[in-house]
């Protein structure tokens, strides 16, 4: 269904504005009111990274008049093979200036808003009331729940996307005119389900593909033209090289945005409702988490231990800590790996960074190794702190 225009157009379009513009004003469909409407609009992209990228390089060069970024985080080399608002140059700096530099470079007729913090229950409300339009990037549930709920709080559209290895999503959610993301998910996955980018991996040019998308969508609500993907959901696979789209419909049972909402302000803590580690893998490592100095300790004293890398066998091929046995994961979940582990060793298990080793730890506890511990931080914080000669990802 079409919709009307998000905001009202511009007074006027400057020289430059006309001159920059002039591709987007000989479209009948957007024309000068259009593209007024866009230099009048405010859109905030919450995030600077794989999404975000191309989000605010299209956002910019589109001629939208207010762009906001809001992003924590630094910009890392493993950022660079998809994240392409970011340059070597600007490795360690806050994404957020980084991305902002860049957008400046593309359209400096347009004002740019950096928010460099983390978004919580504290400033979304605040933040997310300064625009028109939110822009989702986000690479977690926690935050996804809570920018969804935010945003139907306050009745604003935010366009969302998502990606992971080969795949992607992407959708608008008003509560308004359709569903919000609670109707498509009433609840996050089984902490664990779903590996996150930094586990899974992502095809690079995938970010461009979905955050176009994501820019596309936003430019039809802005100036009213087209169909928005509002109570539609558009999947692509990038190997098959397909689209599809799913109806989505507004759920009257929908906790925030149904006929007898419960929920009526954002939610205390969206980490636990997500729950990224379950209970049981939480109360396993509260008492048997060591260090990675820990464990340099017992191999240099020679301790008869059983080291178990859990992560997946393409991760072991890029980094392995030295005498560490690969049993994956899901070989602990199934059970399998149990039969393959020592009755007669301590069992030291590590992953990545220390979510999946705690959930593996769990698995081993149950089994009756109540020795067995996890090594917080995983190999991240092997590289960072033992042997900073090795490769990270």
């Amino acid at each position: 269904m079409s919709l009307p225009p998000l905001v009202e157009p511009a007074p006027e379009l400057t020289r430059d504005e006309v001159n920059r513009y002039s591709r987007h004003l000989i479209i009948p469909d957007v024309g000068m009111a259009g593209q007024k409407r866009l230099k009048n609009s405010r859109v905030l992209c919450v995030g600077a990274g794989g999404l975000g990228s191309p989000a605010l390089m299209y956002l910019a060069a589109a001629g939208v008049g207010t762009l906001g970024v809001i992003d924590f985080d630094v910009v890392d080399e493993s950022n660079l093979q998809r994240q392409v608002i970011h340059r070597q140059s600007t490795l360690g700096l806050p994404k957020a200036e980084s991305a902002a530099a860049t957008v400046r470079e593309i359209n400096p007729l347009i004002d740019v808003v950096v928010h460099n913090t983390a978004l919580d229950r504290d400033n979304i409300l605040e933040i997310f009331g300064q625009y028109d339009l939110i822009v989702d990037g986000t690479d977690n549930f926690a935050t996804r729940y809570m920018v969804n709920d935010a945003a139907v709080l306050l009745g604003k559209p935010y366009v969302w996307g998502s990606i992971y290895r080969f795949d992607g999503q992407a959708s608008v959610f008003w509560s308004e005119h359709g569903p919000c993301y609670r109707c498509l998910y009433p609840e996050p996955p089984p902490p664990g389900m779903v590996p996150s980018c930094a586990e899974g991996g992502v095809l690079g040019v995938l970010c461009a593909s979905i955050g176009s998308i994501q820019v596309n969508e936003a430019i039809k609500l802005l100036t009213g033209i087209g169909e928005p993907l509002v109570g539609r959901l558009m999947i692509y696979d990038a190997l098959e090289m397909s689209y599809r789209t799913v109806k989505v419909r507004k759920d009257p049972d929908c906790p925030l945005c149904g006929e007898n909402p419960t929920i009526t302000e954002l939610m205390e803590d969206y980490e636990a409702f997500c729950g990224a580690v379950s209970e049981e893998a939480t109360l396993a490592a509260k008492e048997s988490t060591i260090s990675v100095h820990d464990l340099k300790s017992m191999q240099d004293r020679g301790e008869d231990i059983f080291l178990v890398d859990v992560r997946e066998p393409n991760e072991y091929e890029i980094v392995s800590i030295p005498g560490a046995t690969l049993i994956p994961k899901g070989e602990f979940l199934n059970g399998s790996a149990l039969e393959k582990l020592p009755q007669d060793k301590q069992i030291v298990l590590h992953c990545k960074s220390g979510v999946r080793s705690a959930e593996a730890l769990a698995v081993v506890k149950n089994a009756g190794f109540g020795d067995a511990v996890h090594v917080g931080g995983g190999i991240v914080a092997w590289v960072n702190q033992i042997d900073p000669s090795l490769p990270s990802y």
